[in-house]
């Protein structure tokens, strides 16, 4: 399940304890939703609507608060108890610092109150994103030195997909695939941390011996962020690192692994307008 399916069913839970069953939101069925600690989820949830998990509650409580006061006589000591305060004054401190005016002043005609919608999260995206946990994996395949940063790497990389193809050697590749689904990998990888020069690998996932003239690379269990690329090769997978690079990086919301950034080529057409690749990020996941 998608990031954006989890949080949506989760935003669809808290309003569900909220107006219907008037229960308190169990963070243990949140993190069960979205199959990852608390503060993995908050982490999630902060970068993707802009606010964090408690204010979101927070801001629908006190708008929930505010129809219930001026649509019933709910005394205002129920009403902080409903929505989880352990008294009317933190409840009224709350509601005053959220709308402006206290719980009494809400109910006089004429009283304005502020209203936090509840959220929607779009499940179609341009980069429909997730939190994938991978066991080791074992890869093999041909690699090429190239510049870092070098604007010549967007010609040069499709040139050594070309030559790989030429030359046999991504037959012998497809040959080995024994990744599920099937596709072929890209991978960047440096030397050094302050190093001008880097490889560039196309590999496989597989456990068949390794070929003559090819490599092979290791790959710990590991956790990935892994963002879907819709479209042609090479023009999605490059559209793809500049959304990264200009929006979620600038945001980047977890520590960054220290595993090389991967390219993933699916097994089909690549020049179909619905084709998939995919960019895989490493990321440490804090307990």
């Amino acid at each position: 399940m998608k990031w954006n399916e989890k949080l949506q069913r989760i935003i669809d839970y808290v309003e569900l304890h909220l107006q219907r069953k008037q229960e308190k939101v169990d963070m243990a069925e949140i993190q069960r939703i979205a199959g990852c600690s608390g503060s993995f989820f908050q982490k999630v949830f902060s970068y993707t609507t802009g606010i964090s998990f408690a204010e979101y509650l927070r801001f629908r409580k006190m708008t929930l608060a505010g129809y219930d006061l001026q649509s019933s006589d709910i005394k205002i000591i129920d009403l902080s108890y409903r929505y989880g305060y352990d008294s009317p004054t933190s409840f009224t401190r709350a509601f005053q610092q959220f709308h402006g005016v206290s719980p009494k002043e809400s109910r006089a005609a004429g009283a304005k109150l502020r209203v936090f919608p509840k959220m929607q999260i779009a499940c179609e995206e341009q980069y429909a994103w997730e939190i994938r946990r991978m066991p080791e994996l074992r890869m093999v395949g041909k690699s090429i030195t190239i510049i870092r940063d070098d604007e010549h790497n967007v010609t040069k990389i499709p040139g050594f997909w070309n030559t790989c193809q030429r030359d046999g050697s991504f037959s012998t590749m497809i040959a080995m695939d024994q990744g599920n689904p099937k596709g072929l990998f890209g991978l960047f990888e440096s030397c050094d941390e302050g190093a001008e020069e880097e490889q560039y690998f196309i590999m496989t996932a597989t456990d068949c011996e390794t070929p003559e003239g090819f490599v092979e690379k290791l790959l710990p269990a590991s956790t990935w962020a892994v963002f879907d690329c819709i479209g042609s090769v090479p023009t999605a997978i490059q559209q793809g690192w500049r959304y990264l690079e200009q929006e979620w990086i600038v945001k980047y919301p977890f520590r960054h692994g220290a595993l090389p950034e991967i390219e993933w080529y699916s097994d089909g057409n690549p020049y179909a307008r619905d084709y998939l690749s995919q960019i895989w990020i490493p990321i440490i996941e804090e307990e």
